[in-house]
Parts: structure tokens; sequence; C-alpha cells
């Protein structure tokens, strides 16, 4: 029986040679949001190891959209000079296709990295932003509630990132809507409780984010594609959920997305997630069953055969994988061994790789 795992997909007019996708891991090692050679090597080992896509980090339209002071940007020259090499040398040494995570942290900006602690700076922060002046926890920078003039910055530093991409042939854009970041923010009653048009109801609540998609998609060409990155519930009683993301997802495809990333949790402290292997991976089916643009499931997804089995079982079209491409980035041959398929594989390789 051959894998479904290693067929191909069509996105847009682009067919990725597998459905293996490197989900975007912020390495916090940027210099006014512009990658180096850490970033040469990560994103070159995944991409030298035949993943169908490879999408590089949640990088800030704009500084103030940075997590911390070592996060990607592409809101600059600079930026985009280095993100070129970055992707250029992917391509050079593999047949991935490549992405990047269109981001603005709102109110979760303006931190420390994780290793450092991962809170609020006390030392060289900025100013946060958010749909609501609401912090993210106690300790925490109270963000600027954007007025119409912040939006429409936002909105513009969104389409000019996405100009940038174009000019360094980023095959795949994917705008991040996921795990408390800003477009989230809008989305989430839990951290947006404006009382304008942009607050309130669910279709309020979603404006922003559409507007935001819908300025993206009319500069970036049709036949590359454009997916969204979602959290589909923020585990937390009263805040965002699968059922209002799967009306986050209508919306979307109506509009021209071309996939939706299912993950979850990271706008509310009180979260409790249930974490376990494929803890996730409910959420993308319930999702994929009411769309038909095609849906990733990420989330503790480690081995090949509980890969295999998500995109057999119809639960998700592609699956993406972060920290185990952290341990293992040639994951990819070692599944395709296991499922007895075939994958990519430099020849200078060749020699210690087999799958037979």
């Amino acid at each position: 029986m051959s894998s479904l795992l290693f067929e191909p997909i069509t996105l847009a007019n682009m067919q990725l040679p597998n459905r293996v996708v490197v989900a975007p891991m912020c390495q916090y090692s940027a210099e006014n949001g512009t990658m180096n050679d850490w970033h040469i090597a990560n994103a070159g080992s995944f991409a030298r190891s035949g993943a169908g896509l490879v999408i590089l980090e949640a990088s800030g339209v704009e500084a103030a959209g940075r997590i911390t002071h070592g996060c990607a940007g592409l809101y600059s020259d600079e930026n985009e000079a280095a993100m070129a090499r970055v992707v250029a040398l992917c391509k050079s040494v593999g047949h991935s296709k490549m992405g990047v995570q269109l981001a603005h942290a709102g109110r979760k900006a303006s931190t420390q990295r994780p290793w450092e602690g991962g809170v609020a700076l006390t030392q060289d922060a900025w100013q946060t932003y958010a749909p609501s002046a609401i912090a993210f926890d106690n300790g925490w920078h109270t963000p600027e509630a954007l007025d119409a003039a912040g939006m429409a910055r936002i909105k513009g530093a969104f389409v000019a990132a996405a100009e940038r991409a174009l000019r360094i042939d980023m095959d795949v854009i994917e705008l991040h809507a996921a795990h408390g970041y800003l477009l989230h923010q809008f989305l989430s009653p839990l951290s947006n409780q404006r009382d304008d048009s942009y607050g309130g109801s669910i279709d309020n609540r979603m404006r922003f984010p559409l507007e935001i998609f819908d300025a993206v998609r009319a500069v970036w060409p049709e036949d590359r594609p454009l997916f969204v990155r979602v959290s589909a519930s923020d585990w937390v009683d009263g805040g965002w959920d699968v059922e209002q993301t799967t009306q986050f997802a209508e919306e979307l495809q109506a509009r021209g997305c071309s996939a939706l990333h299912v993950s979850s949790g990271g706008n509310s402290p009180l979260q409790k997630i249930a974490i376990g292997p494929g803890y996730q991976v409910g959420f993308a089916s319930f999702i994929r069953q009411r769309v038909t643009m095609p849906v990733i499931a990420v989330g503790m997804i480690t081995d090949p055969f509980q890969a295999e089995t998500i995109i057999r079982s119809g639960q998700a079209d592609m699956v993406a994988l972060a920290r185990e491409f952290l341990r293992d980035p040639h994951w990819t041959w070692r599944a395709a061994k296991a499922l007895r398929a075939t994958s990519s594989v430099p020849p200078q390789y060749q020699r210690a790789v087999s799958f037979d």
C-alpha cells in the first residue's frame, strides 16, 4: 500500500512533493529583525531533508510586532536581504518549497527570550499594541488599544511584508492568527473587548483579521499559496473555540485561503490544555469536515505511522512537525523508510540513506 503522506498535493498552482510541513519555530537569534548564519544552518538542515514545505519562523511585519529583540522581521531592506539569502540557500540544497509566517505579536511583544525568562521586558522595552488595553497577565505591559490609524499602519505593514516576500521568491505566506498574537487577540473575546465595529459579535471580531487577509491576498499572486494559522481554542471557558474557528475558516475559504494550519492556545495564562500525542488533531478534523480547503494538523505529531494515519483517516490533508524536526532534521527520510515510500535525498548523502 502506497503512503499518502508522501503523495504530492497541489495548493493554488503549486505542487508540494509530499504532505510533510516543517512548522515555523522562532529561533530568537536575529538582530534588529535580521536573520544571520544561524538561520542559514537551521533552515538549510530542514530543506535538505526533503519536507514538502519549510515555513520560516514568525517574522514581525514591524519592529513593534516582534516578540523579543531576537525575533526575525520582514520590515526593512536589511531584513529582506538577509531572508533572501536564507531562502536562496534552502532552495539550492533541497527540493522543499519555502514559506514565511508573517506575524504581529500585539500585547505579547516586548518580552525576554525564553531562555532569559520569557516575561515582559523591564529594560529596552517598547510600546505594545492590541485590540483592547488589556495586559496578557500580571506583570506584562499594558498595550495601547489600536485606533483606526494604528490598524491602518499594521495592515500596511502586512502588505509591505508580503511584497518583500514576493521579491525574495518566497513560495508560501502564512498569516499568524494563532497563539495569542495580534490577529488572535482580535478574534478572541478574552482579549478583544472593543465596543466599536471591531469588537463584540464574532463578525466584528473577525473583521480586522479578514481585512488583513484580503489586503495580503490582493498583492500575493493567486498561483502562490496563502495560508492562515489559527488557534482553534483558547482552552478557557468563554473564549475562542472550535465552532468560532470553523466560522472564521469558512470566511477565509470564501476569500481564497489556500490552507488552514490548525493549532491552539496561547491567548490566556488561564488555559488548561490536555497535552498528549496528537492533542490538536481533533480540532483539525472537526474543521476539515466543514470546509473544502486543505487543513494542516500540528501538535505532538512525532511518529511516521501517526502522521500517515492522520492523512489516511481523513483528519487532515497535511501534517506539520516542529520540535521533532529540531530533534531529527532528517525526519522525512526516516518516515519515508518506515512507510516504504521515497523522499528526496541529496546524492552526497545517498551512501548513508537507503529505502530498501
